[in-house]
């Protein structure tokens, strides 16, 4: 039909210069420019002012080194969070903030010292801190730019740092509020400590690694046994990890309830007992007699395989007053001093040999027991692990976490190898040990001089009583203790997954008391002076208001650089003070800031509506920021406390360079752009750990690509569109009206997901809805009315102001997660120099008109009749559903509206669905077969209309 005459010009096809390719990496610094000149986050917060406010505040990260997808990953969470909440019509301000002081830091600068051959400890302190602090000020600049890359939008200009003086002021003066309660002690106890960063280490910044270590058996000859004297003479074995304590071993444990044996090794083929075995009894726990002479057959493989003869069992009681000899007794002094046998309830038959050797400087339980029997540590091991050259024993050597030192062949084991104690030894014991989270080196348990907050001294800290009733309410019952006060909190506080609440309420529980000094040069200094005589720190208002008043001044370098006579004023003398260097725990910092970010800003007693980190922080942040709030106001610092997990990779491995399994955000941001993380992040469920790779992000690409095909097609449907055009939702077909409907229900799981701070929910209801109801299902159906009906039809102006609807809402609900792509969308359609998406609220809904209750049945049914259209396609016998006539079993609706609803020519009723091609002519202009077309190319009534 060469001679068929072409309608195409007068079909109403959209119009739009909006792009499907996105090119969102070129794109999205433009939008951020427009953002930063129009001042959009200071416009929200003015046309927001007296709107009810949400405040989720910020987890400061560490400034040093580029973001990774960690940050990435709950930045853009954050982002959504408060985005959404600025939505719903609510005053949600963004205070980003960084985490200043400690060792990522003064580690950083120490390389560059260490790289110059320059030692630290000898600059000074004051010089020392103005690097950290320089090196900070870098990468807090670095960082932020990455993240407003992200379009995570916030007070940037002025972010919160814990180095600001202001903030050191106020960290200093939450730390003096526990010491004027009493809530602060200094103690000489076993802590976490790293050797190569010669600091104590809270339990947050450890990380488990599996390793191999030396495990030994050692014989400690029994030298009293008042209540079982034939083990006079015996040696009890004791098994060990941990060689490099038994330098410092000052007693021995026994469970009181464990059965001991007496033995002694014979040769089972009658060869003679190894030299170092001969003539001597052993006592170890009966039920570990036999991987205790598996350990030493494996030292003795040359012999023929031992036996161990034993006598009849002793209870642990009876070992009571016994006193046993260190191998290395010879030496003298600290050496030849008895070894007491002390009752342990910590000690098992899990593995060992039923008997503990017992070092008050290395380990808790150890350190209960003899501080409980009069025994005191003696720090024989110095701050780099090595042991006090005046040690008689491997004095001046180490490091006891070198594993050549410590190793079966290294000079500890040689040592008592030669004093005929060392039973066993094998460089073979696999398990999980300790590390430095940043140096990566192993830690040790050391005893050292540190300042403790108790967590079960009651208090008598006065608790601000300026929150709100409700929760005064709730924590009535806050017992008063540290821990009780921060368990009755955890009770009264929203977690978020609900699970997390088992997490923490854990932790808290078992978790030992608050260590908060640490001995390094960059941090906020333990501001207290301690009475040479009496030991105590002193408690006087006017001297610590004098302290802070200094803080504010020249920050935390104060204390440094103070003329501490001055600050304590005439009626303390100096020389009977000792000043307090040690520096605060990092996780005290961050801790802190609810009180001069939150409070500092939005009054006293306001608090966080919401924490969001990673699962991680329930030991970290979270924690500590618990502690500090509910120790100095009796209450959690936050409302509500949402955790997601880790970022793994696309194979759900953790990330490391040294897999080369790194997944870079800034390259994505570089080659994708931002809107595609943001929307990997909102379709994760990450309350769970997640992935990201290659195959991941090409699937979070096609949703993008749905999502702004949907948007296109409406800016090139809505061409045009004007109030005048707007009919009434009482007026519209059932199909409008039906939409409409959905898109109410759509409304309301969106705002429950987002009060839920469910985004996999929120975002996935979103694009479901796009892709099912609106391009496979509305778009579709109306696509021809669209194009073919007269301009001014009832129909299409109904089609068209639903489109507006659709409009209006879309772009709102996807702004929080898609920040850039939504910016470009509401541009394309109202451009304006002063405006933006984010400025708009929470859609309101047009009221919609009565819906039919059967649209489920009819959608299904047209998903029957599209399926059995399919082979036809496949077989060429129609190249469209148009070009069908089918049959159905029930007509739910006339067969005129169900052939529009399902796309075809004709619709009839029959028993089951069935397919035949039309015999009816094709319209020329709207392409639909119909009766009243006499032949191809001619047109129906309608087209007819329009075009005359």
């Amino acid at each position: 039909m060469s001679d068929q005459k072409d309608y195409r010009e007068t079909v109403f096809l959209p119009k739009t210069e909006f792009p499907m390719k996105a090119g969102l990496a070129q794109k999205e610094p433009a939008i951020l420019a427009h953002w930063e000149k129009i001042g959009l986050y200071q416009k929200l917060r003015a046309q927001r002012a007296g709107r009810t406010r949400f405040i989720l505040h910020d987890g400061p990260p560490y400034a040093n080194g580029d973001i990774h997808m960690g940050h990435a990953m709950n930045k853009v969470l954050k982002d959504i969070v408060v985005r959404s909440q600025s939505l719903m019509g609510k005053d949600a301000p963004y205070i980003p903030g960084w985490d200043c002081h400690g060792l990522p830091i003064e580690w950083k600068v120490e390389e560059a010292y260490r790289a110059k051959k320059l030692n630290k400890d000898e600059v000074d302190p004051v010089a020392f801190r103005a690097e950290c602090r320089a090196y900070a000020e870098k990468w807090v600049a670095v960082q932020r730019g990455q993240f407003e890359r992200l379009g995570v939008m916030g007070d940037w200009a002025n972010p919160y740092l814990t180095m600001n003086y202001e903030s050191e002021a106020i960290i200093a003066g939450e730390l003096l509020k526990f010491a004027e309660s009493g809530q602060l002690y200094r103690g000489a106890k076993p802590v976490m400590w790293s050797p190569v960063e010669k600091t104590a280490l809270a339990e947050a910044e450890i990380e488990y690694e599996d390793i191999v270590s030396t495990q030994i058996d050692v014989a400690f000859e029994i030298v009293e046994a008042p209540n079982a004297p034939e083990l006079v003479g015996a040696h009890a074995v004791i098994w060990t990890t941990t060689p490099w304590t038994i330098p410092v071993n000052q007693a021995l444990a026994y469970g009181p309830e464990v059965e001991y044996v007496l033995g002694w090794f014979q040769s089972v083929e009658g060869e003679l007992v190894p030299e170092g075995l001969q003539g001597k009894k052993f006592i170890v726990a009966e039920a570990l007699v036999s991987p205790f002479l598996n350990r030493v057959q494996q030292v003795h493989h040359d012999t023929p395989r031992l036996g161990f003869v034993t006598e009849p069992a002793v209870k642990g009681t009876r070992l009571a007053g016994a006193v046993a000899r260190h191998p290395m007794h010879k030496l003298g002094d600290f050496f030849a001093r008895p070894r007491p046998f002390l009752p342990g309830d910590f000690v098992t038959t899990d593995a060992g040999t039923g008997l503990v050797h017992m070092a008050p400087d290395h380990g808790e339980d150890d350190f209960l027991l003899c501080k409980a029997h009069g025994i005191d540590p003696v720090f024989a091991v110095d701050a780099a692990g090595m042991y006090r050259a005046d040690w008689l024993w491997l004095g001046g050597q180490g490091s006891v976490i070198n594993k050549k030192f410590v190793a079966s062949d290294g000079p500890i084991c040689s040592d008592l190898r030669e004093a005929g104690a060392l039973l066993a030894a094998s460089d073979d014991f696999a398990h999980s040990y300790p590390h430095s989270w940043r140096s990566k080196a192993k830690v040790i348990f050391r005893c050292t001089p540190q300042w403790f907050i108790p967590m079960d001294r009651p208090s008598t800290a006065t608790h601000d009583t300026s929150w709100d009733e409700e929760s005064r309410d709730a924590s009535a019952s806050n017992g008063a203790t540290l821990r009780g006060i921060a368990l009755d909190a955890i009770a009264n506080t929203r977690w978020v997954p609900e699970r997390a609440i088992n997490r923490i309420r854990a932790m808290v529980e078992g978790r030992p008391d608050w260590v908060i000094s640490r001995q390094r040069a960059w941090g906020v200094p333990i501001a207290l002076y301690v009475h040479r005589q009496t030991g105590e720190y002193l408690r006087d208002p006017d001297v610590n208001a004098r302290i802070l008043e200094a803080f504010t001044t020249g920050g935390a370098d104060a204390w440094f650089q103070a003329d501490h006579q001055a600050l304590l004023g005439p009626r303390y003398d100096l020389a009977h003070y000792e000043v307090i260097t040690d520096i605060l725990d990092v996780w005290f910092d961050s801790g802190s800031t609810h009180s001069f970010v939150i409070e500092a800003r939005y009054g006293a007693g306001t608090r966080a509506n919401l924490y969001v980190e990673g699962s991680d922080q329930h030991r970290g942040w979270f924690q500590s920021s618990l502690l500090e709030s509910a120790g100095t106001r009796g209450r959690a610092p936050y409302d509500a406390v949402l955790t997601h997990g880790f970022a793994l990779d696309g194979q759900g491995k953790k990330m490391s360079k040294s897999l080369g399994n790194v997944v870079d955000p800034l390259k994505i941001i570089g080659e994708s752009g931002a809107d595609i993380l943001r929307l990997w992040v909102a379709q994760t469920d990450y309350f769970e750990d997640v992935r990201i790779g290659k195959e991941v992000l090409a699937g979070t690409g096609d949703t993008y690509r749905k999502v702004r095909n949907t948007f296109r097609y409406l800016l090139g449907a809505l061409d045009g569109f004007g109030e005048g055009e707007r009919i009434a939702v009482a007026e519209m077909p059932e199909l409008e009206r039906y939409i409409l409907a959905k898109l109410a229900e759509l409304d309301a799981e969106l705002r429950s997901a987002a009060d839920a701070f469910e985004f996999n929910r929120y975002s996935r209801a979103l694009t479901d809805f796009m892709n099912e109801d609106l391009s496979a299902f509305f778009f579709d159906i109306r696509k021809d009315c669209l194009y073919c009906d007269a301009e001014d039809s009832a129909k299409r102006r109904a089609y068209r102001t639903v489109l507006d609807v659709l409009f209006h809402a879309l772009v709102r609900y996807a702004a929080p997660i898609l920040a850039f792509t939504a910016e470009e969308v509401w541009q394309a359609r109202f451009p304006g120099e002063d405006e933006s998406v984010h400025l708009l609220e929470w859609p309101v809904l047009p009221q919609g008109a009565a819906v039919r209750s059967d649209w489920n049945a009819i959608r299904a049914l047209r998903q029957q009749v599209t399926e059995a259209i399919e082979p036809y396609r496949r077989e060429k016998q129609v190249r469209s559903s148009l070009e069908a006539e089918v049959t159905v079993p029930d007509l739910p609706a006339s067969a005129e509206d169900l052939a529009e609803l399902f796309i075809v020519s004709a619709v009839t009723q029959g028993e089951t669905v069935t397919v035949v091609p039309t015999q009816r002519h094709k319209c020329g202009r709207c392409w639909r077969h119909l009766p009243e077309v006499a032949q191809d190319g001619a047109l129906c009534d309608r087209c007819a209309g329009v075009v005359e």
